[in-house]
């Protein structure tokens, strides 16, 4: 099965009912550091901690093979202000998966079910758009980012890697 999104463009606007979902840009970093910073439990477990530099690298990082136009480092925004970001990855590690390279949600948010809606926006409009499975890695040891994806239906696949300052726990999640 091919996916759609060669036939028509990826549309971040359509992630998202309730939020304006869009390419962060050079303009959002004040924004994306100050949700980043708001959140330390990840970086405790994830370092280093996020810096401008570190932002825009992140913003621009591409597995090996993959071109820009594959990436999406996505804000979900309310009323002007970032409650989210998600660095989405079509056709990684295989044209049939997405790859979620971080998704982060405003600290305020956690815990209300917001992170789990936008997850469940992104599966449908994935799966629609021809989409079998979602990818994914947490640091081992998190157990924040470990019981959220869980909790979202990933299963650890038996991979892991060294990350250097930690260990990647591999975990996909069927949606077709």
């Amino acid at each position: 099965m091919t996916a759609v999104w060669e036939e028509a463009p990826f549309l971040p606007a359509s992630l998202s009912e309730t939020y304006t979902v869009r390419r962060l840009e050079e303009a959002d970093l004040e924004a994306l550091l100050a949700l980043c910073r708001g959140n330390p439990l990840y970086y405790r477990h994830c370092p280093p901690e996020p810096t401008p530099e570190s932002l825009r690298g992140d913003m621009a990082a591409l597995p090996s093979g993959k071109e820009p136009e594959d990436k999406y480092y996505l804000g979900y925004f309310q009323r002007g202000r970032l409650a989210a970001a998600l660095d989405l990855i079509l056709r990684y590690p295989d044209d049939q998966t997405a790859f979620i390279g971080f998704f982060m949600v405003e600290k305020d948010l956690q815990g209300t079910g917001v992170g789990t809606a936008m997850m469940q926006e992104l599966f449908a409009a994935l799966h629609g758009d021809g989409f079998c499975a979602v990818r994914l890695g947490w640091a081992k040891g998190n157990p924040q980012s470990e019981h959220f994806w869980k909790k979202n239906g990933f299963r650890e696949t038996g991979v892991t890697y060294d990350a250097g300052a930690y260990t990647v726990v591999v975990a996909q999640r069927e949606i077709g």
